[in-house]
Formats: C-alpha cells, structure tokens, sequence
C-alpha cells in the first residue's frame, strides 16, 4: 500500500478484540464526538489516520518511513517486536503482512491512548505494552523482528541499548532501525551540548560508519543500509494535530542544511543487521 494516511476502513478485517477501557465509548459516538476526542489526544506525532471522512494529519507522514523500510521487511509468521512504537502506525501498516504476533513497547500513556482510539476502529491482534527499551531485559519473549524507528538517539547509552535489542533477539533475529547520522567518513558521534534541532534529549548522532561499529560490536552481522535520507518539511511539518513547533521551526532560516544550533540539519539512516 502507498498511502498517505492509514484508511481504517482497509484494515476492517482484523477482528481480535481489545480492552480499550474508558474510549469503549467511540461504539456510539457520532463524527463530531469522536473527532473531538481525537483532537483532545494531541499532540499526533506518527501518521496519518483517516477514519471514514476524518483525517488525522499527524505531523509526521509516516508512510514515507515505512515505505522505505517495507520491502526489507519478511515478517510472514514471525514475531515482530516495534520498539518505541507511539501511536502504533508502523504496528498498524504491518498487518498487512500478517505476522504471527505483533508486539508494542513505549513508555507514553498519551501514544498509548491514541492507539486505542485507532484501535477501536480496527481491532488489531496488537500486544501493546508500556515499556520502553530498559524493559527490555526483564521481557521474557523473544523475537525474530524488532523495528526500532527514532529512538536510538534519544538513549543516553546507544551501545546498551543495542545490546539489550540484541539480547532479545532470537538467533539471526532481524533488526530494521532507523537513525539519525552525521555525513562524515570517520568513526566519530556529535555530542549535542544542550539541543540538537531543539530537542533536549539527542545524546549522540553518530556517523554511518560509527553506527555500523556499535551494531557489529552489540552482536550483529550482515549490516547494510537501506536508505539514507534528509528530514525535510514534506515529510515533518506543522499540522493542526499538533501544538508547537516542527521541522520548519527547528532549522537555520538562512542555511536549511543546518539546525538551528549550527549543527548539521537531520539525516536518516535505514539500517537492517542481523543477530549473529
């Protein structure tokens, strides 16, 4: 699928139920009830949704992410773990490939709430959890995939991180993450000082061939990359499902290749290794 917003309506045939406590009451609601309380579960980062005429416009158009990835994604029958999942739109879109359990991990209530909103529209066999990747360890299932989209950078200890990814791994387990790098040659990692494109909580954004070291080091082999990408307003910008700033906000006004701190301007790596 190719598309802009993920259509409810294509996903209708999943029928396992879930408890979605409080937001049951959706059954009932008519389209002006339900977009309000959509609207109160801002901000909508991942996306987006379209339910029947309503259009969720989430910041991010996440179809252009999966897209990317979906084609070195084999996850028919297997175990599929999306670590730092929000909303559960990657969880959602990899239905399609009917995977034998799809599981969720992130710590926020709010994402978390908004899944259930989605959900109670498609009811999803989806194992969401509030968790994040220090539970890891303490999880007793394993998996044959995990995606880790946009959260490495955010991990005060990436190398830790990789490794517990690695630990939860089953044997030639899949890891598909995705990155922010630097475009330089040699093995080094920026070290924010206080933000990197206003974000407080960016620790190290390594280079490709750093990030390629910290992957082998952790556990893993045959690393290739699948895409690399420059973050650009087509794909990040300021929607109406959003309160405060975005992409456009966070970069010089007079040089769009840097960030607003002098730094250079977000780029993405694809990355897909395997546990050795």
């Amino acid at each position: 699928m190719q598309l802009d917003a993920l259509t409810i309506e294509t996903l209708r045939p999943q029928v396992t139920s879930v408890d979605i406590g409080d937001l049951i009451a959706i059954e009932t609601a008519d389209r002006q009830n339900y977009e309000a309380l959509a609207k109160s579960l801002k901000p909508w980062r991942k996306g987006a949704f379209k339910i029947d005429d309503l259009l969720i416009d989430s910041e991010w158009r996440s179809f252009i992410k999966y897209n990317l990835i979906e084609p070195s994604l084999n996850i028919t029958d297997k175990s599929v773990l999306d670590l730092g999942c929000n909303n559960g739109y990657y969880l959602f879109r990899m239905l399609n490939q009917r995977p034998a359990k799809l599981t969720g991990f992130d710590p926020s209530e709010l994402f978390f709430r908004q899944f259930s909103f989605i959900n109670r529209f498609i009811d999803a066999p989806i194992d969401y959890q509030l968790k994040g990747s220090a539970d890891l360890g303490d999880f007793t299932e394993s998996f044959d995939t995990i995606v880790c989209m946009g959260v490495l950078y955010h991990r005060s200890d990436p190398v830790g991180t990789l490794k517990s990814i690695c630990g939860a791994l089953r044997k030639n387990g899949e890891l598909i993450l995705d990155s922010l790098i630097i475009d330089r040659e040699d093995q080094v990692a920026l070290t924010p000082q206080k933000t990197y494109a206003k974000m407080p909580n960016v620790w190290f954004i390594p280079t490709l061939s750093a990030l390629s070291a910290w992957l082998d080091r952790t556990g893993f082999y045959d690393i290739s990359t699948i895409a690399i990408k420059p973050t650009n307003i087509n794909e990040q910008r300021k929607t109406e499902w959003i309160d405060g700033e975005s992409l456009e906000s966070f970069l010089d006004p007079n040089d769009s290749s840097r960030a607003i701190e002098g730094y250079p301007a977000p780029i993405r790596a694809y990355i897909r290794a395997l546990k050795r």
